[in-house]
């Protein structure tokens, strides 16, 4: 690291911090030669590999661009989505890669997307997992009803009273 005021290319690091929850580090620096101090930050760079082969720079505004579509007509929220992007990004950096695949990355988007809007997220899947058939929706929507069902109760049950 050169010096910005000297230009000397030794410089020492005097104290490291991490900062924005992870995704930088923040190093206080001293060059031996003019004695003064800076402050350098240091952005842990996370690329998508996309199903092509190819490399690009991971971007909250691609995830929150594609769950947009899903949420068309839906109930939800511009801080909701930026809240949605942001999760995303938290779980696809928890995994400690430098490179993620985009298989990943939809699949980081399915859980936080499940959550906010049930509708959005049939919608996503249904793309994302090349839904083909009426029975690839009916078969997601079992599993979305068996799960919000409430543990350790039956599902009720309709008593008719006509014959």
């Amino acid at each position: 690291m050169r010096c910005p005021y000297c230009r000397n290319t030794d410089t020492r690091v005097i104290d490291s911090r991490a900062a924005d929850d992870g995704g930088t580090i923040r190093r206080r620096r001293q060059c031996p030669e003019c004695t003064r101090r800076f402050t350098t930050a240091e952005a842990i760079a996370l690329s998508v590999v996309k199903r092509s082969g190819a490399s690009e720079p991971f971007s909250r505004d691609k995830v929150i661009s594609g769950v947009r579509k899903a949420c068309q007509g839906r109930p939800v929220s511009e801080d909701a989505l930026a809240v949605l992007a942001q999760r995303v990004e938290d779980i696809v950096r928890g995994g400690g890669s430098a490179e993620v695949a985009s298989q990943e990355v939809g699949l980081a988007i399915l859980g936080p997307l499940r959550e906010l809007d049930e509708v959005a997220y049939l919608r996503f899947a249904s793309v994302y997992r090349s839904f083909d058939t009426l029975e690839d929706f009916e078969a997601e929507i079992a599993l979305l009803r068996a799960e919000a069902e409430p543990l350790g109760e039956e599902p009720a049950v309709e008593l008719s009273t006509k014959p």
